[in-house]
This record gives structure tokens, C-alpha cells and sequence, in this order.
């Protein structure tokens, strides 16, 4: 029978990360802000522990502190201890850290068009972690390569080494960030929002891309995230987090079945519910295509010939009446965004295209000007698409002084505020800058700026992707709150079809550029005609009792 002191020794061996006490404290001209406040967990070989909470309960800040790679200069632990093995990562020299960074312990960053080097191809990215870290033969890198970006479902792989980031859909810049963290085999990997950006079908196969790594390596993973139907499925544990603290952890399937703690129950029923306002069937067409193509050239050889194209938008036909939603959906790469930039005129395309009757194909920069507020765009990834060295209200003003919009600095101040507030951004956070707010929050200024020139056309893509659940409803009410008052159209492109049945009157399935099916969003998601229609619905719905696929 082993003794106490053997029964200490297996549980030591066996635990591969431990957090204790943990306290994260960012410095601020207001004050000292707590982040994070005594957290502890610990991670063991091969076990998925998930970090559950909404945006800006401190979860991305503990991933961030177990790497150490917080900016020190504005962030600092009061107490605590973070062990990995018989490692002390906090406080750790670069000697441990530079043997445990992207090798033993690996990151997946929830933003990865920010996280990537936009000078680099994916080949180089992915690679320089092979050559730091392992002693590949260097014919041999190459081969590794693809064989990661086909493991996380990068189509045509060999083809695709060249690409530089912005190449990419945000669903596979994100399966390029999986590649990278998986590279080295490491024992810890730390997916911070991993799944944000990926179609349910393709989450599905990364979830068990990781689970099968897990079984084959031994791999542990912490799982950050506010997709509780990711959790469900992945994480043999669970801690809740809610405003820096841990309120709840224990097994997973305890914790879903039997929660104990108000907040938990509150996550856990919080989804975007219900469905919009029928539109008036009279209402007038705001924005048509006809037979849209956005074809990008394939050039090979000495003399860069163009030898075949990718068909991104392949022929599409589009009708939004005022008030409406249509919602686009489909896989990574099935040319969502293309479409949504060919309808703003921020894509070449071939093809009719109409905005409120008037023709813009063939309009210029200073002919589309007039258009330019009436048309607006949520990007997909907020923090690439917000000035860094701006703060948020001179974001939000931007467009306002652009437009010329608000007699004064002091009337364009005040809508400033008023917008802010819809978004559900206090009016004393516009003078923050983009990096101090969570990526949730992020998105909410994205829309905010959007919302501020009241257009009467907005492009959405995926502007609920990084939001939490219970943000995501509440995103879903003020765009439909907003729609009805001002009488706003929505292309609301998403994978995310729990969102899209609660907000479109329309869909859209897009494949290869092709549109699959279409038709009303009842009728969609209640009796799918195509195949694939059908697999997207099965994925994102297979939870669901009430499920008939």
C-alpha cells in the first residue's frame, strides 16, 4: 500500500500546471484596477480545464500571466505563485522562460490577424517555431509544415505557403495560429478563444483535432472561452469566472447539470431568443446584385501568366429590402466577406450592383462619397480595424467629422456619448484606448462606430463572434431595437447560426463562392433542402433536444 509521502509524490507528477492565489493589478492614472483577484486552479497531464466568464473577467489576463508576457509596465502581481512542473513562472528569468515559451507551454491568441506578422508567409510563421525549437533537418520543414496546415483544415496546403495573413479568411488565419501552438508538441497548450472564428462545422473538427492530440501527446489544455457549448463538449473542468474572482469550478458535467452560483445560472441560460420583427413586405429594395463575381487570379511561372482564378464570389444575386436582415452564412472561405466588401464597393467585382435604385459600379472614390454613410461595416476583428492611437471617442468622431456631422466638437461629443451608451460602453471609457478594453468590448466600439453616422445599410461580419453569450443577446436586442427605430437593412454575415436565426429574416448559404440555398429563415433552419444546409444546422444545433436533424 503506498505510503502519504508516495500518494503527495504521483499528485505532483501528475499535476503538469499550478496557479495559486493569483492577483493581476494593471496601474491607471484613476488608480490601481484589480483584474484578477486570488485565483487558483490547477491543470493536470493530459486534462482540458476551461475558463468560462463574460468579457473582461480576467480570463485572457491569466493565460497571459502564466506565459509572462503582460506589459509590465502598466500590469503587476501583488501575490501569487504560477508553477509549471517544478518551474516558478512568475517572476521567472529568461533562461526558464525561454525554455518553457513555445515549446513546452504554447499559446492560440484569440486575435491571430494581430497575432500574425502581416510581412511574413505563413510558411516562414509557422516554421520559425520548428527552427528555434526543434533540430529539424531543414528539407524537412517544409514537409512538417503542411502536414500542420492540413491537420487544422487548410484546404490545397502545399498551395497555400506563400499567403501572407490578409490572404487569409479569419477562419483560417485562426487555423494557422492552431498550427503554429501545435508545431512543437507542446505539453500545455493555451487556447485563448481558439474557436472564435471557425464555422460549426470546421469548430467541430478542430475540437477533435484537439482532443485527438491530447490522446496521442498527453497534452494538456486550458481552455479560455465564452462559448459554453465549446465547454461542454471539450473540458473535463470548468472554472467560472465573474469580475476577476472564481465563483464556481468543479467537473463539467456537475457544474452544467447542478450549478450553484447565480452567475453560473445566469451564463448558462443567457442565448440569443426569439426572432425579429416580420418586415414590411412593401418596403423598398435598398441594395440589389445581379450576377456579382469577385474572381482572384492564380499566376505561376517566370512571367506570373495567369493560369486559373479563385472563384470567391462566383455569380451571386442579392435583393435587401429597407428594414430587412439577411443573413449569410457558410464555412471559412465559402467568400462571406468577399460578398459583404463587393456590396460596399470595397471590393472589385463585376456585375449590377444598385444602392437605393442608383447605380454604383461604376461610380469613383468621389462619386461613392455620398453613399459611404449610408453604407457602413462591422469588421470581424475589432482590434485590427480600431487606430490604436486613438482613443475611443476619437474613433467613434471620426466619422462624424468626416461627414461633417454635429455643428461643434461639443454637439459631436454628445452623440459620441449617446452611441456609446447604446453599445453599452460607458460615456468616461471614450477617452481609453482600444488595447485597454476586452476583445468583447472592442467589438461593441466597432459597432458604435458604425452606428454613429446612422447609415441605413450595414455590412456585419461576425460582430458577435468574440462577444460572451450573454453580450451576444444583447447585441441581438439593440440591433433589432435599432433596426426597428431607424429603419436600418443588416447583411449579417456569421458562423454562428443561433445568432443568425434569432436576428435574420433571410438566409443566404454560401459554398465555394456559390450560393447553396436560400430562402426564409423558418423555413431555413426548420426544413433545409441541400445537404449542406443541413450539416451546418446539424453542428450548430446537435445539443439541442428539440432538434430534428
Amino acid at each position: 500500500m503506498p505510503s502519504t509521502l508516495e500518494k503527495v509524490d504521483a499528485v505532483c507528477q501528475k499535476t503538469l500546471l499550478n496557479v495559486s492565489n493569483l492577483a493581476v493589478s494593471f496601474r491607471s492614472s484613476d488608480g490601481d484596477i484589480e483584474a484578477v483577484k486570488g485565483v487558483s486552479f490547477s491543470v493536470n497531464k493530459g486534462e482540458t480545464v476551461a475558463l468560462v466568464g463574460e468579457s473582461g473577467s480576467g480570463k485572457s489576463v491569466i493565460a497571459l500571466s502564466i506565459l509572462q508576457i503582460l506589459s509590465y509596465t502598466t500590469a503587476y502581481h501583488p501575490a501569487g505563485s504560477i508553477k509549471f512542473k517544478s518551474d516558478e513562472l512568475l517572476g521567472a528569468g529568461s533562461d526558464i522562460l525561454g525554455r518553457v515559451r513555445g515549446n513546452r507551454i504554447s499559446m492560440i491568441f484569440q486575435e491571430p490577424m494581430t497575432a500574425l506578422n502581416p510581412l511574413h508567409t505563413i510558411e516562414k510563421q509557422i516554421a520559425e517555431s520548428l527552427i528555434l525549437h526543434k533540430d529539424y533537418p531543414g528539407n524537412q520543414i517544409r514537409k512538417r509544415v503542411i502536414e500542420l496546415l492540413k491537420e487544422v483544415g487548410i484546404q490545397n496546403a502545399d498551395q497555400r505557403l506563400g499567403a501572407f495573413p490578409h490572404e487569409l479568411s479569419g477562419g483560417q488565419r485562426q487555423r494557422v495560429m492552431i498550427a503554429m501552438a501545435l508545431a512543437n508538441e507542446p505539453d500545455l497548450l493555451i487556447a485563448d478563444e481558439p474557436t472564435t472564428a471557425l464555422d460549426v462545422t470546421l469548430q467541430a473538427q478542430i475540437l477533435e483535432l484537439l482532443k485527438n492530440l491530447q490522446r496521442k501527446f498527453g497534452m494538456a489544455l486550458l481552455f479560455i472561452t465564452h462559448d459554453l457549448g465549446v465547454v461542454e463538449k471539450i473540458a473535463d473542468k470548468v472554472c467560472v469566472m465573474e469580475k476577476g474572482s472564481i465563483v464556481e469550478s468543479g467537473e463539467t458535467k456537475k457544474v452544467f447539470s447542478t450549478p450553484t452560483h447565480a452567475y453560473t445560472k445566469q451564463l448558462l441560460d443567457a442565448e440569443p431568443k426569439g426572432s425579429k420583427s416580420a418586415v414590411d413586405t412593401a418596403a423598398p429594395v435598398l441594395l440589389e446584385s445581379k450576377e456579382i463575381k469577385v474572381w482572384f487570379p492564380i499566376r505561376k511561372g517566370l512571367l506570373r501568366r495567369v493560369v486559373d482564378h479563385v472563384r470567391a464570389v462566383d455569380g451571386m444575386n442579392i435583393k435587401i429590402h429597407e428594414g430587412e436582415t439577411v443573413g449569410v452564412v457558410g464555412e471559412s472561405g465559402s467568400g462571406k466577406t468577399t460578398l459583404g466588401m463587393a456590396l460596399l464597393k470595397l471590393q472589385n467585382s463585376e456585375g449590377i450592383l444598385r444602392f437605393d435604385g442608383e447605380d454604383l459600379q461604376n461610380l469613383k472614390a468621389n462619386g461613392m462619397r455620398p453613399f459611404r454613410r449610408q453604407m457602413q461595416v462591422v469588421f470581424q476583428d475589432p482590434f485590427g480595424s480600431l487606430s490604436p492611437r486613438m482613443t475611443v471617442g476619437q474613433i467613434v468622431e471620426e466619422g462624424l467629422r468626416i461627414h461633417e456631422i454635429g455643428k461643434n466638437k461639443r454637439k459631436r461629443d454628445d452623440l459620441v456619448v449617446n452611441v456609446l451608451e447604446e453599445v453599452g460602453i460607458q460615456s468616461v471609457d471614450r477617452n481609453r484606448y482600444p488595447h485597454e478594453f476586452s476583445g468583447g468590448q472592442r467589438q461593441r466600439i466597432a459597432i458604435a462606430r458604425a452606428l454613429v453616422l446612422r447609415p441605413r445599410f450595414i455590412v456585419l461580419d461576425e460582430p458577435t463572434s468574440a462577444l460572451d453569450r450573454s453580450v451576444q443577446a444583447q447585441i441581438v436586442d439593440l440591433l433589432r431595437t435599432l433596426q426597428v427605430r431607424y429603419k436600418l437593412a443588416y447583411l449579417f454575415i456569421s458562423h454562428d447560426l443561433k445568432v443568425v436565426k434569432a436576428l435574420a429574416d433571410r438566409v443566404i448559404v454560401m459554398r465555394h463562392g456559390k450560393l447553396v440555398e436560400e430562402g426564409n429563415s423558418s423555413r431555413i433552419f426548420e426544413a433545409p433542402r441541400d445537404p449542406y444546409t443541413r450539416e451546418l444546422i446539424m453542428a450548430a444545433f446537435q445539443n439541442e433536444t428539440t432538434s430534428e436533424f
